[in-house]
């Protein structure tokens, strides 16, 4: 249902997998206008079948999340490997309809992408638990098409991982199949696929899969592909964010627990480099010097485990890692662990040739981030950034060393990643950014499923212009590439056959 008015027009989308409602986000800030006539989304709902998910959302979105299983029962079965709970309800068209209301005009669906991804292996893939997962992708297109048969939307969009195009190839056969007898039309080209980070102008990098249905009998004008922007640099964007361990943001901006041999091969890993940098390091020319040695002058012993932090006095201590060749900064001629130096042991990994060559890497601050996911560990991709932002001081029981670049080495926290995804510091009530729950590996997991919000306000706008023009009777055209063609003979075909 579209609101109308003579200067403005409101738009509904519904958004299937919702997630904590990076989507919903995006459509919810896109505006545009088209002969003085403009437009904006209203988000009729987000579904999700997680409720701390759902909680997010509407903390996050300010809008109604529905807390559904979107699976049938056999799918549940597989999935779970036991049957649901006598509370548990399979989702029918009527009873979808009935939940969400009014109709929509766009309809965003964002289905779960571990069963296409490459992060998970392709035996576990084939499995009939990740088989079911993938179905999800069919059984919402055809729940909600269903639903809302009389009154369908007039874009139907399919967001996910690329690999989808290959490990998903059938299901988005019966896909598109089923939005044909609908009698929509798709872009099915190689244009499919677009960069988050360029159409969004996010800090990362970050490919993924856009399939675009459009209804001519709702909008006759094509759909154009936003325009691209430079990627920006992670400390244009983590600059805005505070140090890790800030009093408001509590554990989601805490530093993950790492061991003091981690610590000393992150500061040892050259910025944009990796692990495999760590056997190029002549480490036998390095040491660890207090940067600050006032205890040391006070004649404060230091305590020889790395493992308890350093403390001395009433700081933890913040260290640099210096060649033996240079001068010392703090404990001048210093050349051993009792005056001041803790000796660098070997920092080389062992067996390490099946690694992938992004785990321990480390970003420039003035370059873009990889994909934000939702690994917690360095030595799983969690990503590590050279932050030149070094604390002067910390009562944390954490490891400071400042590398030889002058930075400090250190893994990106989760509010962090949120931010890299797009996420604001602040929720729609005002409230500083919290997520819900308390585990710092499912709040990871949920921001790196997300999709980010600038780029979904990209792709809403480009839809609000066509939607503006077909209020205006205009036909829309752009010199941007077109994402849904024109009514072609096949498609044709399909919609004689639904008729």
């Amino acid at each position: 249902m579209t609101t109308l008015s003579n200067h403005s027009r409101v738009y509904k989308a519904l958004h299937l997998f919702c997630g904590l409602g990076g989507g919903s986000l995006g459509f919810a800030h896109a505006q545009e206008e088209y002969r003085g006539i403009k437009g904006r989304f209203e988000n009729l709902a987000g579904i999700d079948v997680d409720p701390e998910a759902c909680a997010d959302y509407e903390r996050i979105t300010g809008s109604r999340a529905l807390n559904l299983d979107l699976f049938s029962r056999e799918q549940y079965i597989l999935f779970h490997g036991h049957e649901p709970d006598e509370n548990w309800q399979e989702i029918t068209p009527t009873r979808l309809r009935k939940l969400v209301g009014d109709c929509p005009d766009v309809v965003f669906t964002s289905p779960p992408c571990k069963g296409f991804s490459g992060l998970l292996s392709e035996k576990s893939a084939k499995t009939k638990k990740y088989q079911a997962l993938n179905q999800l992708t069919v059984r919402s297109t055809y729940l909600t098409l269903e639903a809302f048969k009389d009154d369908l939307p007039g874009l139907f969009i399919l967001e996910n991982v690329p690999r989808i195009t290959s490990r998903g190839k059938k299901l988005l056969e019966e896909i598109k199949q089923q939005l044909r007898m609908y009698g929509y039309v798709i872009n099915d080209d190689k244009d499919q696929y677009h960069d988050c980070g360029e159409i969004g102008g996010l800090a990362q990098r970050r490919k993924r899969y856009l399939m675009i249905a459009r209804h001519p009998e709702k909008l006759d004008s094509f759909v154009y592909q936003p325009p691209t922007y430079k990627v920006k640099n992670i400390g244009d964007v983590l600059e805005t964010a505070p140090l890790p361990f800030d009093e408001r943001y509590n554990k989601i901006h805490h530093l993950s627990n790492l061991q003091w041999k981690t610590w000393v091969r992150l500061a040892l890993i050259p910025a944009g480099g990796d692990w495999r940098d760590l056997d190029k390091v002549e480490w036998e020319k390095y040491r660890i010097v207090p940067e600050h040695h006032s205890s040391i002058e006070e004649g404060v012993p230091l305590e020889s485990n790395p493992s308890t932090g350093f403390k001395s006095g009433t700081h933890a201590a913040i260290y640099r890692m210096q060649n033996w060749e240079e001068t010392s900064r703090t404990v001048t001629g210093a050349v051993g662990p009792n005056n001041g130096a803790l000796c660098v042991n070997d920092p080389r990994l062992q067996h390490q040739k099946g690694r992938y060559s992004n785990k321990w890497q480390l970003l420039k601050w003035n370059g873009a981030a990889t994909t934000v996911t939702g690994a917690g560990d360095i030595q799983s991709g969690a990503q590590s950034v050279a932050d030149p932002r070094v604390p002067k001081e910390t009562d944390r029981d954490i490891s400071i060393i400042i590398s030889e670049d002058g930075t400090w080495h250190r893994p990106l926290t989760t509010l962090e990643l949120a931010v890299l995804q797009g996420f604001p510091l602040t929720m729609h009530d005002g409230t500083p950014f919290e997520l819900a729950g308390n585990s710092d590996a499912r709040w990871r997991e949920r921001i790196g499923n997300a999709v980010p919000p600038a780029a979904s306000q990209a792709i809403a706008e480009t839809m609000l212009r066509t939607m503006l023009a077909q209020e205006t009777g205009d036909w829309l055209m752009s010199a941007d590439p077109i994402w849904v063609q024109p009514l072609d003979e096949k498609e044709n075909d399909y919609r004689e056959l639904g008729n």
